[in-house]
């Protein structure tokens, strides 16, 4: 009973008035201190984002930490990086075409048209920032569907899945600022089987001739400054690959600027992925 009471009377005292052994006065004091103490650090902390936020560009990253080689990946990409489709199942390659052609829509040439300028390729498209005068919003080059030829889905709107002859586009990853060629020499794609698969895999046809990502597409400005930027692609057909079995297929860049891949990542300057068309 005894401890009870002190129990009691620690958490209020009627006779000092003390409540957990603290006057009103002593927890108003304390509760100021505290709300003066983390006001202090809100602000502190405000004014560092502040600061921070200061030296932030709007249209390009301070800080670009990217690797040497961007990534690159395909489309239509399937499931885990596998094509798989049977010529005489339409329903097993519906949903790839379905995937072209949302993808190229902004590729329409008439969209291209309105929106982006005819350029001169085989050079940059340089749009320098006059000082502290922004050239915003600036300008970008036509990359028409139909360049696509065969792949374009245009003349083939099935892009060859039901003749066995699919078309896989291939695109390279974004990077502000980045040139990835120089002496007019632009970037280009190759295609091959690994090596256990080297006879499947048959001829193959790129679009657009050579499988370029011309100069003129570059460099990128990004999303904010040049807001109609359509960014290259190259589309590989299989003319004549081995039905009915497995074909691991690895693509490339190749740059006189970007360095070659490593071996730690698989997507840096090429992408792998998994080809079978079945014919029944």
């Amino acid at each position: 009973a005894g401890g009870s009471s002190e129990w009691r009377e620690f958490f209020w005292n009627p006779r000092t008035h003390e409540l957990l052994g603290r006057t009103a006065a002593s927890w108003g004091l304390i509760l100021l201190f505290y709300l003066i103490f983390y006001l202090c650090l809100a602000g502190m902390f405000a004014f560092t984002m502040y600061i921070m936020l200061l030296t932030l560009d709007d249209y390009k990253p301070t800080w670009q930490d990217r690797l040497a080689t961007p990534g690159m990946m395909i489309r239509p990409k399937g499931n885990q990086l596998e094509i798989t489709f049977s010529t005489s199942d339409t329903e097993s390659w519906d949903g790839f075409v379905h995937n072209l052609n949302s993808f190229l829509s902004p590729y329409n040439d008439s969209y291209q048209v309105q929106t982006n300028d005819e350029c001169t390729p085989d050079e940059y498209f340089i749009q320098e920032d006059s000082g502290e005068v922004r050239n915003n919003p600036k300008r970008s080059c036509q990359f028409n569907r139909t360049i696509l030829e065969e792949c374009s889905g245009v003349w083939d709107r099935f892009y060859g899945y039901d003749k066995g002859q699919p078309c896989i586009l291939i695109k390279l990853n974004r990077v502000i600022g980045m040139l990835p060629g120089k002496d007019r020499q632009s970037p280009y794609v190759t295609c091959a089987a690994k090596r256990e698969d080297s006879d499947k895999i048959g001829l193959l046809a790129y679009y657009p001739p050579n499988g370029t990502f011309n100069l003129m597409y570059y460099p990128y400005y990004g999303k904010k400054a040049q807001v109609n930027y359509t960014q290259p692609l190259v589309a590989v057909k299989f003319l004549n690959a081995s039905l009915n079995t497995d074909i691991n297929v690895e693509c490339k860049v190749t740059s006189n600027t970007l360095a070659a891949g490593s071996d730690r990542d698989k997507f840096a300057g090429r992408v792998s992925f998994k080809l079978r068309i079945n014919d029944k």
